[in-house]
Formats: C-alpha cells, structure tokens, sequence
C-alpha cells in the first residue's frame, strides 16, 4: 500500500522591514530638595552707642542703598565733637605761631616737632569724631527689602545687637544637601534644572560652591548654585 504524500499549504506572504540597530544611553537622574536663598542678607547694625531717635523702615518696605533706616541721639557726640575742633583750632594757631619763632630764631626745631606732634594728634581725633558722628544714622548697605525689624524708636542701640535684616529678591540662590554618593557627579560651574513649586517650568542654575567636607552625620555635602534673574 503506497504511502499518502503530505499535501502542501500555501501561506500568505508576510511583509518585513529591516531597521538598523542602534545603542542609545539612558540618563539617569536624581533630585534633591532644597532652599532658595537670597544672594544678599544683611543684619545691620549700629556701630555706636545710643538710643534710637527715629526708625523710618518696617518689615516689607523697599530701600535703596545709603538710605537712612535709623538715626540715633548724637548730642554726646557732637559734644565731643565741637571740644575736639576747638583743640584743633588751637593747636592750629599754635602751629602758626611756632613757625614764626623759629624763622625769628627764638624757638628752635625741636620745639616746632613738638607743636606739629600735638596738631597731627588734633586733627586724627577729629577725624575720629566726624566718624563716629556719621555712625550715628544707620544706612541700608543695599538696595533690597526689609524683612525683619528687631528694635523700635527708645530703644539703645548697641554694637553687635542687630536693628533690622534686609535682603535682596532680585538675587536668589538654591542651597541642596547633595549626598555622599552624587557628589562626583557634580563640578563647580555646571548648569543644572531647579524647580520651583510656583512656575510651571524649570530654570537653570549655576553652581557656585561646593562643600569641600561632608556632614558629618547625614554624610551630604552642601551645593549653592546661582539663579538666574
């Protein structure tokens, strides 16, 4: 009995296409909370003792650099002030009055040393004491905004206790903790995207400074990077 012979299927043709292969890198990236800062922050102070005549900021008011923020009394001041002018005035004269002996030949060169010793000491105290004068109104170092006002008027100013606390908005910075493990990945002058939860997009920051040491405990190092205006 002859053998049944397979019967053939006829399979629908099949369409192809040919694709190069290619090797693609995937970036991999890490976030990192952090604190957007002022560039600029100043506590000011009073480099003088005295009490608080007038402070003519509050907490949100804009100043401009050399903007008077305070003025203290300066009737003790300006007392010492006129008592040295009136030492200088009179070592000036004697000054004169040396010099036009010596010329005569009744005084003699060590005598003019003196007198000249006595009115260079005169004019540094005056000096000294226009200095402490112009202490006595406190000035905005900046343009920026007032953001914190610690004393009012009646107050005694005291050299180390601050007035008021100013910062600049139009300068900001971004401060991260990056960890141990990114830090090397990481270059001073790199551009990096910072977001901000009140803008819908990303900015660009540059990184400014670096931790040159770790926390010692969270092992982080902190990164600073410059915002753009």
């Amino acid at each position: 009995m002859a053998a049944r012979q397979p019967r053939s299927v006829a399979w629908p043709a099949a369409r192809v296409r040919v694709a190069t292969v290619e090797i693609h890198g995937l970036t991999a990236t890490e976030e990192v909370v952090g604190t957007v800062r002022t560039r600029l922050h100043a506590t000011v102070e009073a480099k003088v003792v005295g009490r608080i005549e007038s402070l003519t900021v509050a907490p949100g008011q804009t100043v401009r650099q050399g903007q008077v923020l305070a003025t203290l009394d300066a009737r003790e001041t300006q007392a010492r002030l006129d008592s040295t002018k009136a030492v200088l005035d009179q070592a000036a004269r004697d000054l004169e009055r040396m010099a036009r002996l010596l010329k005569d030949g009744a005084a003699t060169p060590s005598e003019l040393e003196a007198v000249q010793s006595r009115h260079r000491v005169a004019v540094a105290l005056m000096s000294e004491m226009e200095t402490l004068l112009g202490h006595t109104r406190v000035v905005a170092p900046f343009d920026g905004v007032i953001t914190r006002k610690v004393v009012g008027v009646g107050d005694l100013a005291i050299p180390g206790r601050p007035l008021v606390e100013i910062e600049d908005p139009t300068q900001l910075r971004f401060e991260a903790d990056v960890p141990e493990s990114l830090i090397d990945q990481i270059s001073s002058g790199a551009r990096l995207p910072v977001r901000i939860a009140s803008r819908t997009d990303s900015i660009e920051g540059v990184v400014v400074e670096m931790a040159p040491v770790a926390e010692a405990v969270s092992r982080t190092y902190r990164v600073t990077l410059d915002l753009p205006v």
